[in-house]
């Protein structure tokens, strides 16, 4: 499998505080990568440091160019970033949310991938005149995974899901979620506090502890792993 990402000591910090300490991990073109972790250990940072939303130092490479500057640099590189708490513009309807998720394109196909992300979520073509903060939780964390598909990316950014959600809401989030990297080879960077549903769809994870990766591995071994589930997983 082709490396699509890759970072190389990767530290961040936010002033005095280290978030990050010589991480290194790699997602190949293809995959879906769970980050694990408890609170604080710098899943969030990981991801904000990809998508330059944070200070940092080290190597990030996307399919082997060294990706250098902020969010929009990384957008025009093919990232897509669905931060925690969903980023939604709450006072647009739905369609111009999904319209600003293309901002970086210069082809004429945006009508034709609305009608791509209905077809994912049939009820967008209903109430693409609504207003988003009008949605539910789980609707708003669904036009969120809309927008950012807008921009076809070759990298999609997870930052977690499924917070806040409704159980049926999670299990229907993560279904598409594995049908995008089914039938369209989405490439995705999960960060996720539910283990178990990031090793259930992931193929291999990285647990982080305080900044550091502590242990990576098969999704599947870390799943049956006892010691590992305990220790690091929580469940």
């Amino acid at each position: 499998m082709r490396t699509l990402l890759e970072l190389d000591s990767v530290a961040a910090r936010y002033g005095p505080v280290q978030a990050l300490r010589d991480v290194s991990l790699t997602v190949g073109e293809g995959e879906v990568v769970a980050v694990l972790g408890a609170n604080g250990a710098g899943k969030t940072t990981t991801l904000r440091a990809i998508s330059g939303t944070v200070s940092r130092s080290g190597s990030i490479e996307l399919d082997g160019q060294l990706l250098k500057g902020g969010p929009e640099a990384a957008a025009r590189a093919g990232i897509a970033h669905v931060p925690e708490g969903r980023g939604t513009f709450v006072d647009l309807t739905v369609v111009e949310n999904l319209k600003l998720g293309a901002y970086t394109r210069r082809d004429r196909q945006v009508k034709r991938d609305i009608q791509r992300i209905e077809a994912y979520f049939p009820w967008i073509a209903e109430r693409g005149g609504q207003r988003a903060g009008t949605l539910s939780g789980g609707e708003q964390q669904m036009l969120a995974l809309g927008r950012a598909l807008m921009s076809r990316p070759r990298l999609l950014l997870l930052d977690e899901p499924s917070l806040g959600l409704a159980p049926l809401v999670v299990r229907e989030f993560f279904r598409t979620v594995r049908e995008l990297n089914e039938k369209e080879g989405l490439t995705v960077l999960l960060v996720e506090q539910d283990a178990r549903i990031a090793l259930s769809i992931s193929s291999r994870a990285y647990v982080l502890e305080v900044g550091r990766v502590a242990l990576a591995g098969a999704s599947d071994e870390l799943r049956e792993n006892e010691g590992v589930r305990r220790s690091y997983l929580g469940y």
